[in-house]
């Protein structure tokens, strides 16, 4: 019972949610894991992409344990430690690229999970709840947040309001989702996806993907702004420099994140 973190060859790294008799729900311990598994994927130069999925082949995640968090008492001054056991859905900037493959049902936080990752491929029996509201309490952690800028605004509003399901066919015709497979296929297709950004300049990806997310934050004339800084920076890293010698040469290039 854990939270596993494997380093592939190519610099991809695997977390792997690994409780399944619990439906890979998660404790205080897991959930402590998981921030360090976080930490572990942007700190760490030998990690260029991650793959986050659950062990066996009936729930992703089910999110919090809820059984592990009845009566547990949290001072109200915990509220404003918001850095403290940072996940990835909960704030923590991780500008690598992070793909979801999603080997069983995708709920509440498993779910909020999955909106804070970049690229997802599910199996054809998946399904997609953000039941919290039939809990009393909301999709926490970035569900309430991200949910309407993934899906269109009534389905959104309607996954959240009656915390009702939708399944894989339906994700991937949304666009929540970007392939369907069989299960029998599902890490081998994750981990394709994976080996083509981990071929690419790895500083390149993360600026791609940050100035991605930040689109939003400070109207266009911003954004491009800080595209052109950011370009004018990667033109003179060697990466760019083996980038185009690679091609000259016409060659694979070899890039080293720097």
């Amino acid at each position: 019972m854990s939270i596993d973190l494997d380093l592939l060859d190519g610099g991809i790294a695997v977390i792997t949610l690994n409780r399944p008799e619990q439906r890979n729900a998660l404790d205080a311990a897991h959930y402590e894991a998981l921030s360090e598994a976080w930490i572990r994927v942007r700190d760490d130069d030998a990690i260029r992409v991650a793959v986050v999925t659950g062990a066996g082949d009936r729930v992703f995640s089910a999110g919090a344990d809820l059984k592990s968090w009845i009566g547990r008492e949290t001072p109200l001054s915990d509220l404003w430690l918001t850095q403290k056991g940072q996940l990835l859905n909960r704030g923590l900037e991780i500008w690598k690229p992070v793909i979801a493959a999603l080997n069983g049902h995708c709920l509440a936080g498993g779910m909020t999970l999955m909106l804070a990752t970049d690229v997802r491929v599910c199996a054809e029996h998946v399904t997609f709840a953000l039941s919290e509201v039939k809990r009393g309490i909301i999709a926490a952690n970035g569900g309430t947040q991200r949910l309407l800028g993934q899906l269109p605004h009534a389905i959104a509003m309607e996954m959240l309001l009656t915390g009702d399901a939708i399944d894989a066919a339906a994700a991937a015709r949304f666009g929540l989702v970007n392939k369907v497979v069989p299960a029998a296929r599902l890490m081998d297709e994750a981990l394709a996806i994976a080996r083509r950004i981990a071929a690419n300049a790895p500083l390149a990806v993360q600026a791609a993907k940050e100035l991605a997310l930040r689109s939003n934050e400070g109207g266009l004339a911003a954004g491009l702004r800080f595209e052109q800084f950011v370009q004018q920076i990667l033109r003179h890293t060697e990466d760019a420099i083996e980038g185009r010698t690679a091609f000259a040469e016409k060659r694979p290039p070899r890039f080293q994140g720097r």
